[in-house]
């Protein structure tokens, strides 16, 4: 389904922000389907009447069944700052998710030692410094409880592949749907209850503040949390 104006969160002349769908990939892969940035490209090309395409600069990813507010680039100036703010931390992350099981301790820190096999794609937590690891480290909030399911908001302090995914699992308390981290099944959907809620940081030409907030997706589900606000 192409990205329409009820997908974008955020833009002006330097950046632009999409509500990702769940199921939707970032940049093309080995599975033939078209990605997020290319259309997005469309997108741009088609509202500015651009025949020659648009430039689009990808700046973070989100895991295939996770949705949520994602940031690009809209020119190469943008794209050299933003690039270099993700790597400083200076942009400020926050995502909602949801388990069935309630965390023994509702609000903490995690650390882990993250260690990612390429050939499964599947990330392994250890409480320790391993060969090959990389430390992973968030903050998380039990912030809702709703007909036994509890919404948890986390904050990630490091950007490590699946780090939410492995590390809430390794608490205890995998995601809804995500049966690749210990939920005991999948979901039909191709989801799994984790999205990326909301983006703040300096924007990067006009140093001012930004605060971007992905409403949740409407499958029946996700929606009913919207009562525990932003």
């Amino acid at each position: 389904m192409p990205v329409t104006d009820r997908d974008i969160l955020f833009e002006d002349n330097h950046l632009i922000a999409v509500n990702k769908r769940a199921g939707d990939i970032v940049q093309i892969d080995d599975t033939g389907d078209e990605p997020l940035d290319e259309q997005v490209k469309k997108y741009i090309a088609h509202k500015y009447n651009k025949p020659n395409g648009a430039f689009l600069g990808v700046v973070h990813r989100l895991d295939r069944p996770v949705s949520g507010v994602i940031l690009f680039a809209k020119t190469s100036k943008a794209l050299d700052r933003v690039n270099r703010m993700f790597k400083e931390r200076q942009m400020k992350k926050t995502y909602w998710a949801v388990v069935r099981k309630r965390p023994a301790v509702l609000e903490g820190n995690l650390v882990h030692w993250l260690v990612k096999n390429p050939q499964k794609n599947v990330t392994k937590a250890f409480d320790h410094e391993v060969n090959g690891s990389l430390r992973a480290e968030l903050n998380y909030k039990v912030i809702g409880e709703l007909d036994g399911y509890y919404l948890i908001e986390v904050d990630p302090i490091t950007g490590r592949p699946h780090q939410i995914r492995v590390q809430l699992s390794t608490l205890g308390c995998p995601i809804v749907g995500d049966n690749k981290y210990g939920y005991p099944r999948g979901s039909l959907k191709k989801s799994i209850c984790l999205h990326a809620r909301r983006l703040q940081f300096t924007h990067p030409v006009k140093q001012e503040p930004v605060a971007i907030f992905a409403p949740l997706p409407k499958d029946g589900f996700w929606e009913r949390f919207e009562v525990f606000g932003k």
